[in-house]
């Protein structure tokens, strides 16, 4: 399963997101509903090919709550590091970020009308403590149950100090709870670089030879060109992404790798 993220975060990464999986090139979208973009965005999702997986992008670091009793506490969402450190402290709002969960997980219900396929984090946040028992509890209670992203094991020698930093984060206590409450997700990720490297075929070509014989979820973050004054500091891998997943070497070094895109919630 290959699968764009930040679909909602600005309308340029929306709409290139949505051509891509019209064409095949992705087949997994993952929506940040906290933006102004969203409920807009949103319409590019409609009639989209049912072999298309559509998933909340649950975000507790860009911009702003949604909901108004986590806006009370943080009136603009907390940077990464921030919140990883609150997380693992105990020092987290749960009832606010509870409610906050809900809010992002109704905007996606009402937009598209149905739940999410899958769920996950931007930034990986959904595997943080306190948020990861957040989710995992709604999970079990929304029918059809959602599957969740699993964050580890991380694969590719791409991944570099990053694959320590995931799976330590959270990543690997989210897989154990995976596996104890028998919820949805896949066994291993890929796609995971630092996005400064400009070798994006290169990267997608370790990845896919990567692929382990009963698959899985491979990330990535393609886009177009964003808004006037909306900063982006990862706005030039997107259009990299984007480039190479439109292109014909993508299906090249698709066929090459004998990797073909499909579920992998297991």
């Amino acid at each position: 399963m290959l699968c764009a993220d930040d679909f909602g975060l600005d309308s340029g990464i929306s709409i290139a997101i949505a051509r891509l999986a019209r064409a095949g090139r992705v087949n997994a979208i993952s929506c940040i509903t906290t933006g102004a973009a969203w409920a807009a965005d949103a319409e590019w999702l409609q009639d989209m090919p049912a072999s298309v997986s559509l998933g909340l992008h649950f975000n507790l670091t860009h911009g702003r709550p949604l909901s108004r009793r986590l806006a009370r506490a943080w009136p603009r969402l907390p940077r990464l590091a921030r919140l990883t450190t609150q997380a693992h402290l105990g020092l987290l709002p749960r009832a606010a970020v509870l409610a906050e969960f809900h809010a992002q997980f109704g905007a996606f219900v009402k937009a598209i009308d149905r739940p999410p396929h899958f769920i996950d984090g931007h930034q990986h946040v959904h595997h943080l403590p306190v948020v990861r028992d957040i989710i995992l509890d709604a999970v079990e209670h929304i029918q059809p149950m959602p599957a969740l992203r699993s964050t580890a094991p991380v694969l590719g020698s791409s991944a570099g100090v990053k694959r320590r930093l995931i799976e330590r984060a959270g990543g690997q206590g989210l897989a154990q709870e995976l596996r104890r409450r028998v919820i949805p997700h896949n066994t291993a990720l890929l796609g995971v670089y630092d996005f400064a490297r400009t070798d994006y075929r290169a990267l997608m070509q370790g990845w896919l030879a990567a692929v382990p014989p009963d698959g899985a979820l491979l990330v990535c973050h393609p886009g177009g060109v964003t808004s006037v004054g909306t900063p982006d500091p990862i706005g030039a891998a997107r259009l990299r992404e984007l480039n190479y997943l439109s292109s014909d070497e993508f299906v090249q070094d698709l066929a090459a790798a004998g990797v073909t895109l499909g579920q992998v919630w297991r």
